[in-house]
């Protein structure tokens, strides 16, 4: 099912009047017609069709218009997705890589760090004080925005009510490429401060194999054996990869 947002055409003006201010030009030069034109017909498009109609590098290329409001970010774009693969992997990568690429300044990462922000904020706000049950795909999507994408792991637990209505979403440890510190103990007391009947584990592999490790199987049975001795129930433990998750539950570990 195609998820392309649908926009008034009467909204293209709402850019042009939050855009950065323009730095100025030397005297006598104007923004050379053919950016101009480019920008107003990328975002007539992006109006019409939403972001399924533009590919990656012009979704990026509107991000950028307004780090960059007078100069050709079409260049800038292609560097930053040969650098960092797609989209997304552009707006996850850590500020100081995203330093290195020639041509981001300041701007350009607090542009692409501040739509990284609203885009785990909005995918958050789907599952957040929702049943996990109706709303699964929602949670696998949230994940993915939050974790797929990160070059080291990170350690959550989603804490969930009697009625498996999520009501807390916190990360617990964070580490390196390949090894993350997780304690049960204080997995379960947390739990118990939330008053959650039940518990996701979700941690993401920097690889991009989700594939569970012999570490991972064994830290899910001892949060899962300390989570029994108090009532609480472990659903599952999802790990994240690139651009797919594996369920501990499918896959018959728990």
């Amino acid at each position: 099912m195609a998820r392309a947002t649908q926009f008034s055409a009467s909204q293209p003006a709402l850019f042009d009047r939050d855009e950065a201010p323009e730095a100025p030009l030397p005297a006598g030069r104007a923004l050379p017609s053919y950016i101009r034109d480019h920008r107003a017909r990328l975002r007539e498009r992006f109006m019409t069709g939403g972001a399924d109609a533009l590919p990656d590098y012009e979704l990026l290329e509107l991000v950028l218009f307004r780090a960059i409001p007078r100069r050709d970010v079409k260049p800038l774009a292609r560097a930053l997705l040969e650098a960092f693969t797609d989209f997304n992997g552009v707006l996850s990568a850590p500020a100081a890589r995203l330093g290195d690429i020639p041509g981001v300044g300041d701007a350009v990462v607090a542009e692409l760090k501040i739509v990284e922000a609203a885009a785990h904020r909005l995918a958050r706000s789907r599952v957040l004080q929702k049943q996990v049950v109706s709303s699964w795909d929602a949670l696998l999507d949230y994940c993915q925005t939050a974790m797929a994408h990160r070059e080291t792991e990170q350690f959550r637990v989603l804490f969930l009510d009697r009625k498996n209505v999520l009501i807390a979403d916190e990360p617990q440890a964070r580490g390196t490429v390949d090894h993350v510190p997780v304690y049960p103990r204080e997995v379960v007391k947390r739990a118990l401060e939330l008053n959650a009947s039940a518990l996701i584990l979700v941690h993401n592999h920097p690889s991009g194999d989700p594939t569970p490790s012999q570490a991972d199987i064994d830290m899910t049975a001892q949060i899962q054996s300390a989570a029994d001795v108090l009532g609480i129930t472990l659903h599952d433990h999802l790990v994240i990869g690139r651009s797919r998750e594996l369920s501990f539950r499918s896959e018959g570990l728990l």
